[in-house]
């Protein structure tokens, strides 16, 4: 089991002050909308709780998993739908949601599949995102947090399944960029 060094990025008090500001927005925005709310597996259902729980609107809900990285920590540039959709999007709003948008290929491919579906309009809300990977025309409607060019974890992000339940956002200080044993490793948040 590997032992990885966490360094602090975002607290949870900050992402909870952040996801009431989209929530409070978005809630705005689609107030008069048959919206479909669309969670992106596993890193977004963390952030998808905490964002359904603050909005004044009721929206349907569904998941989408798509893979993109495998084993390893960086995308490997083709995507593979691993859960479809359940729901009928037809001349709806929908609303994809994301743990962190990263080089924009999933989203690219999310985008088109989703758009395949005939809805009214498609929008991207991501808890992260990191700008300076971006290799695809793609923006959020809706962003948390732009950060640096960083391996993080916590809040629904993880590393070969580790660290999901942190309720705070890591950087993993430690991390290689190859493919992960698939051990859990033991977090040490703050060292």
């Amino acid at each position: 089991m590997h032992e990885h060094t966490l360094k602090l990025l975002i607290p949870k008090e900050k992402i909870e002050h952040r996801v009431q500001q989209l929530a409070e927005q978005i809630s705005r925005d689609y107030q008069d909308s048959r919206l479909v709310c669309i969670g992106v597996l596993k890193g977004a259902f963390v952030f998808l709780a905490d964002l359904l729980r603050r909005l004044s609107i009721t929206p349907m809900v569904d998941f989408i998993q798509i893979s993109s990285y495998g084993a390893a920590t960086s995308s490997s540039g083709s995507c593979t739908i691993v859960k479809p959709l359940g729901c009928d999007l037809t001349s709806k709003d929908v609303l994809i949601v994301e743990d962190i948008i990263d080089t924009g290929t999933t989203f690219r491919y999310l985008g088109d599949h989703i758009r395949s579906k005939h809805p009214r309009s498609v929008k991207i809300c991501a808890l992260l995102d990191k700008q300076y990977r971006r290799t695809h025309d793609v923006a959020p409607d809706y962003c948390g947090f732009v950060i640096n060019d960083e391996f993080v974890v916590g809040y629904g992000l993880d590393c070969g399944e580790a660290y999901r339940w942190l309720p705070d956002i890591y950087v993993l200080t430690d991390h290689d960029t190859g493919a992960t044993d698939g051990a859990e490793g033991t977090a040490r948040p703050g060292a």
